[in-house]
This record gives C-alpha cells, structure tokens and sequence, in this order.
C-alpha cells in the first residue's frame, strides 16, 4: 500500500513538473497556483511607494506636533507649579483640574489624529488592492491558474510560480504611483 502511493505521488510530482517545464519554454509561467508576496507588492510598487511616503511624513508633521505641544505643555505646568506658593489652595486646584482637562483633550485630539492617519493608510492599501485586482486577474489568466495565494501562508513553492516581481513591474507600467495626475492613469 505504501509503494503504491508513493508510486502515485512520484507520478503526480512527474506529471506537474513535465507541465510546469513545458510551459517555462514559452517564456509564460503556467501553474495552477501562484503566489505572491502582498507586503512586497504593495511596498516595491510605485503606488506603495508614494502612499508609504505620504504616510511617513504625515507621521514625522504629528510627531513635531507632538513634540511642540509637549513642550508648550511642559513650560505651562512648570509655570503653575511656580505659582503654586502664591495660590489659594482651592484657586489652585481648580487652575490644576482645569490643566489636566485640557491636558486630557489635548491627548483625545492627537490619538484621534494619529488613527486616522493610520486608517488611511489602511484605506489606501485597499485602494492598492482594488486597483491592482484586474492585473492580477489577467496574470492568473495568462498562467492558466485557478488561485493566486499570499507567500505567507505558502510554507514551501517554485520560485517561478512568485509573480510578485512581474505583477509590480506590470503595476507600474499600468498605474505608476497611483496619484491622479499620474500621466499613466488616465
């Protein structure tokens, strides 16, 4: 029982490897199954590229910002703490919950900004993916696939059947970097 399945799956092993050469002759990887690294897609992509620039320097802009409020804050409670000695005990606390709270508010708006940051990245790497998905349709068509998977979950493949490097070159020839007034997107 065990020859004969190891027979069946060296026939098999034959059978896709005869399949797979034959079409590496004509220059066109043909596999039912490809994979792709999405990270490495999305982040060798023009369009990655410049959403990853946006998104870089939309940080470094809320980190100054961060850091000149930290700052303004930071003089502001030294401040206080100096006219402590002057203050009613009652005026002051009130001067200090009066700081907190804003201190508090102050943190809710910059949280708020830093997520929405993120989430827009999130958004356009869905962006990424929805423009990208005709593409890698016409790849799956020209390999004859029925599946593309992501190379994460992929524990062992062929190198040739990674179209990652072709679907980026074809990305940019297509879209560029995605911005509107990319000549290669209208």
């Amino acid at each position: 029982m065990q020859r004969c399945l190891c027979n069946i799956l060296t026939a098999l092993a034959l059978c896709w490897m005869a399949t797979f050469t034959t079409a590496q002759e004509f220059g066109q990887t043909q596999s039912t199954i490809l994979i792709i690294n999405q990270d490495r897609f999305f982040t060798t992509s023009l369009y990655g590229q410049r959403v990853l620039q946006s998104f870089e320097a939309e940080q470094a802009l809320l980190r100054t910002e961060n850091r000149r409020i930290e700052s303004e804050l930071t003089d502001e409670e030294k401040a206080l703490t100096e006219k402590r000695p002057t203050m009613q005990p009652d005026d002051f606390r009130a001067v200090a919950d009066a700081f907190d709270r804003r201190v508090q508010e102050i943190r809710r708006i910059q949280n708020n900004k830093a997520e929405a940051l993120l989430k827009q990245r999130e958004l356009d790497q869905q962006a990424f993916a929805q423009r990208a998905q005709p593409l890698l349709i016409t790849l799956m068509r020209d390999s004859s696939a029925s599946v593309i998977l992501d190379s994460r979950t992929v524990i062992m493949s062929a190198d040739a059947i990674d179209i990652t490097d072709a679907a980026v070159r074809r990305l940019n020839a297509l879209i560029g970097d995605g911005s509107p007034t990319d000549a290669t997107d209208q």
